[in-house]
C-alpha cells in the first residue's frame, strides 16, 4: 500500500488501516476506534453550522451511521476525515435547508487533519429536487439501526426522527417531563452509536 507518497499524516495512515479492518474483517473494534476518534471534532463542526446542541447530537449520529453504512465504498484518494465531514456537512445542509434556518456559518472553510481545506458549499435554491430523496434517504439509513434499538427506546427516536417532533412536543405526546425525554433520547443515541459500530450483540 504505497500510502505514504502521497503525503497522508500518521492519522490518516492509522485511520485507513481502521478501515481496512472495519470493511474487510468486520472489526467493531476499529468502528468504534474510528468513532471516537472523530466524533467530538464531528459534533463541534455541526453544532458551529447550527447552534443547538439537541440537534447537533442527532446530526453527528446520522453522520456516523451513513459513514460506517458507506464505508465500503471509502476510497484512500483524501483522508477518512474529511470524508467524514463532508457526510457530516451535507447532511447537516439538508438539515439547515429543511428547517431554513438562518446561520453566519456557511461559509466557514475547515482544515481536516491533513491540512486539506473542506468548503461548505449551499446552494441559495430552496427547491432543489434532490433535497426529498436525501432526506428519505437518511431516514431509511437510520431506520435500519432503530429497528435494532429496545422497544421503550424506539418510540422516541420515531417521534424525534421520523415524525420530526421537538422535544417539547414528544414530552407532550407521551406525557413525560422535558428532561426525562431529553435523558431517554441521549440514551437512544448512544445505544445507535453502538449498534452503528457493530456491537447490537451488547445491547
Amino acid at each position: 500500500m504505497e500510502i505514504n507518497e502521497r503525503g497522508f499524516s500518521k492519522k490518516a495512515l492509522e485511520d485507513f488501516e481502521l478501515i481496512d479492518q472495519a470493511v474487510q474483517h468486520q472489526d467493531q473494534q476499529a468502528y468504534a476506534s474510528l468513532m471516537k476518534r472523530y466524533k467530538k471534532a464531528v459534533y463541534y463542526m455541526i453544532l458551529k453550522m447550527i447552534r443547538d446542541a439537541d440537534d447537533a447530537e442527532d446530526l453527528t449520529m446520522e453522520a456516523f451511521a451513513k459513514a460506517f453504512k458507506n464505508l465500503h465504498r471509502f476510497k484512500k484518494d483524501y483522508t477518512f476525515s474529511t470524508w467524514l465531514f463532508r457526510i457530516a456537512t451535507n447532511n447537516t445542509i439538508d438539515f439547515i435547508r429543511k428547517k431554513k434556518l438562518k446561520t453566519m456559518s456557511l461559509n466557514t472553510t475547515m482544515s481536516d487533519d491533513g491540512g486539506n481545506s473542506v468548503t461548505i458549499d449551499v446552494e441559495d435554491d430552496d427547491n432543489n429536487p434532490q433535497d426529498e430523496f436525501i432526506r428519505t434517504q437518511r431516514i431509511e439509513m437510520v431506520r435500519i439501526f432503530v429497528d435494532k434499538l429496545p422497544a421503550k427506546y424506539r418510540k422516541l427516536v420515531q417521534l424525534r426522527y421520523f415524525d420530526e417532533l421537538s422535544y417539547e412536543e414528544i414530552a407532550q405526546e407521551l406525557e413525560k417531563p422535558l428532561g426525562t425525554v431529553k435523558a431517554q433520547l441521549h440514551r437512544s443515541r448512544e445505544l445507535l452509536y453502538e449498534i452503528a459500530a457493530g456491537k447490537e450483540k451488547h445491547i
